[in-house]
């Protein structure tokens, strides 16, 4: 039988939920935008404004319909891009959202990878040496990861490292001195000074990114560092173990290769979540860095009363974390046979 149908089956179940998944945030992002008590026609005209230019501006928005009219025009509007004009910058949702979001990407995706580079080969050892203090200085680490505030952490880490010792770069991603220096290709400097050829920024931006990525990679880590530590454990305790060790094999290539090699599957899944996460979870990182993101981007709309910004915003956040699990879901088909 051939696997194209069962292909197109696969894929059309798969645009069902996200279509369906979408719908959902949508109405709940429309509504929670509407039991915020918060007016936005006064955001818009301003308290002093008469009752005539305050009922204009109201049927202007259309919150003279009905909640079900208003939805399907919210709906539409979104699917075409248009997520309304913001207060604070005067210009469309859309635009800011792709001038933030760069930002964002690229504090979330260094912080994952160092997350992982650390974090996986924390909880294999840790797996490995169970009971002994390395496990429980891991286990405190990823303890420690979970519980200390964001907003602690950065303020100490702010005072240390750039307030006292000055290894880091402080606020921002870049000293004002290089701002507007490079042409921005992608909207992530790291890559665009190396696109530019210019190392001086290059390495200005590396010292700025450090602190707030370091701090998103020590959360991320804690999580992943935790989970491969117990799917370690589940699989050393397996019989094809006993039976590599049995036939020979060094202990090097019976962990890292077959134990490890059987958990691929399972951190896919977790990876993916944890680099969600970061890109949904780093409000209170960028508020501490003044990081020029999207969570610095929402904070500020959210305290202006820019609705707008804060549901445009609300809304690509969740897009990204569909997206990112569906893909989650495709990478776990691809390495493991048996889910296909």
């Amino acid at each position: 039988m051939s696997p194209f149908p069962s292909f197109l089956s696969a894929t059309f179940r798969i645009l069902i939920s996200i279509v369906i998944t979408m719908i959902g945030l949508l109405l709940i992002t429309f509504f929670i935008g509407r039991v915020m008590p918060i007016d936005p026609v006064l955001s818009i005209v301003g308290e002093s404004a008469s009752r005539a230019t305050y009922d204009e501006a109201y049927i202007r928005l259309g919150l003279d319909k009905p909640l079900i009219v208003q939805f399907f025009n919210f709906l539409i509007d979104v699917f075409r891009g248009d997520f309304g004009e913001s207060l604070l910058t005067a210009r469309p949702v859309s635009q800011d959202l792709i001038r933030v979001f760069p930002a964002t990407l690229e504090l979330a995706t260094v912080g994952t990878i160092i997350g992982v580079l650390v974090g996986v080969p924390l909880g294999v050892i840790a797996a490995v040496k169970q009971g002994t203090w390395f496990d429980h200085v891991a286990r405190v680490v990823a303890l420690i990861g979970y519980s200390m505030p964001v907003f602690w952490i950065g303020l100490i880490g702010l005072l240390v490292f750039y307030g006292i010792l000055g290894w880091v770069g402080g606020p921002g991603r870049l000293d004002i001195f290089y701002v507007d220096m490079i042409p921005s290709v992608t909207g992530m400097i790291l890559i665009d000074s190396l696109l530019a050829g210019d190392m001086d920024i290059f390495w200005n931006a590396v010292s700025h990114i450090m602190l707030p990525a370091g701090l998103l990679a020590y959360y991320s880590l804690a999580y992943i560092s935790r989970m491969t530590r117990s799917f370690m454990l589940e699989q050393l305790e397996q019989e094809y173990i006993t039976t590599a060790r049995v036939k020979g094999l060094s202990e090097h290539t019976v962990v890292w290769r077959h134990a490890l090699g059987n958990v691929k599957v399972q951190l896919v899944t977790v990876i993916a979540l944890s680099y969600a996460g970061l890109l949904e979870g780093s409000v209170l990182t960028e508020t501490i860095f003044s990081w020029p993101g999207i969570g610095l981007y929402i904070t500020t709309a959210l305290l202006s009363a820019d609705m707008n910004a804060v549901l445009g915003g609300t809304i690509v956040v969740g897009l990204v974390f569909v997206c990112l699990n569906i893909l989650a879901d495709l990478l776990y088909k691809v390495f493991d046979p048996r889910a296909r």
